[in-house]
């Protein structure tokens, strides 16, 4: 979602147990049977994927002006006509990919919008080289793979569906705004204990509370003694070990290609940044953002920045190459130079395209906070950053 959405005033949903009072009590089930408290990562799982009752569960009209947020793909088709010349002209050339046919797998492509707009520009006065092109989008979810095939049943065949990522991949691996809707740990640092403390959810007073959990600080987040005298107690921090995951997996999966993410997210050392002491973590409704993050399960968005660091270093664990790790506005600013210098089938600029162009890059909208991490196997083919 935006990072340009306001602070949440007017609008607030409406108080706790009005919304999903049965999803309320699965998730005091749960409390119940992990001996009071659960971690923030299960409760943030039942709250957006309960089956038939999580946020993202329950209805695609979640994204866009009429929505909670909105992504460079509510923008409009110029995103998806963009990403397409990127993978015919530079992931379909490179190595191990130059001929024959190519696989595009997405991952959280929700009501299949992005693909959408993707097929048609790959599609669009291809003749044979469209047939070269193959999507699939990788959707546990029945409730959403059937949204999804009903945007993109006109495309036949063309389009194919798996629960899980397929065990090889040539071609690329891509997402929008997935790796931040994972499930995060919350974590605290305690100046007395001279620790990171992890907060679980616990039920207190007739609402959803913080609670602190006996887990084991991350190894990786061990501090110099010089940053542990200045960090103020109580300085959270989140931490995304499935995402990380995730990406180990795909790059596992990818044989040939590119695997990439557009989202918005931090280095790792900017999250131990002053203006970062109450973590990334944010609840969205209607465009707007507020701090209460345990009131409203199933009716918020519940999203935490991507730590970068953490998940390219997974990527390179597995034998990935670097290719991009830019802001998405350097990156689609190259994309652009490239259909200016090619004689293809990019549509002409209309005063509607520069208008969008320009909400995907300007700083004051999807240009300061969103990043692109893209990893590949073997080199290549432009020049990279």
């Amino acid at each position: 979602m935006s990072e340009t959405s306001e602070s949440m005033s007017p609008g607030m949903p409406r108080p706790l147990m009005e919304f999903s009072p049965l999803l309320v009590e699965r998730i005091r089930a749960a409390i119940g049977t992990g001996g009071g408290a659960v971690s923030l990562s299960r409760y943030m799982e039942m709250a957006l994927y309960e089956p038939g009752l999580g946020y993202y569960e329950r209805t695609p009209r979640i994204v866009g002006r009429g929505g909670d947020f909105a992504t460079s793909v509510s923008v409009g088709s110029l995103f998806g006509e963009l990403m397409a010349y990127w993978i015919e002209h530079e992931v379909g050339v490179s190595e191990g990919l130059s001929d024959g046919p190519l696989e595009i797998v997405e991952a959280g492509a929700h009501d299949g919008r992005w693909a959408e707009d993707i097929l048609e520009a790959l599609l669009r006065g291809g003749g044979k080289d469209g047939e070269r092109f193959c999507y699939r989008i990788v959707e546990p979810s029945a409730t959403r793979q059937a949204w999804q095939r009903e945007r993109l049943a006109r495309f036949g065949d063309r389009v194919v569906w798996s629960e899980a990522m397929p065990a090889q991949v040539r071609g690329v691996i891509l997402s929008n705004e997935l790796l931040d809707a994972f499930p995060v740990e919350r974590w605290c640092w305690s100046t007395d204990q001279r620790r990171w403390v992890e907060q679980g959810v616990c039920w207190k007073e007739g609402r959803f509370d913080w609670i602190a959990l006996p887990t084991p600080a991350p190894m990786e987040w061990k501090l110099p003694e010089e940053l542990q005298s200045v960090l103020p107690n109580g300085f959270v921090r989140e931490r995304s070990p499935t995402a990380v995951a995730w990406w180990a997996r795909a790059a596992t999966a990818l044989h040939a290609g590119c695997l990439i993410t557009l989202d918005y997210g931090l280095e790792a050392e900017e999250f131990l940044t002053p203006g970062r002491s109450a973590g990334t973590l944010r609840a969205y409704h209607r465009h707007r953002v507020f701090d209460d993050l345990l009131s409203f399960p199933g009716e918020v968005d519940l999203t935490a920045h991507v730590d970068f660091s953490a998940v390219a270093e997974a990527g390179l664990q597995e034998g990935l190459v670097p290719w991009y790790r830019e802001r998405q506005s350097r990156f689609l600013m190259r994309i652009l130079e490239s259909t200016q210098r090619s004689s293809g089938r990019f549509p002409d600029w209309s005063t509607q395209r520069v208008r969008a162009f320009q909400t995907l890059t300007h700083p004051e909208h999807f240009g300061r906070g969103f990043r692109v991490l893209a990893q590949g196997r073997g080199g290549a083919p432009w020049g990279r950053a």
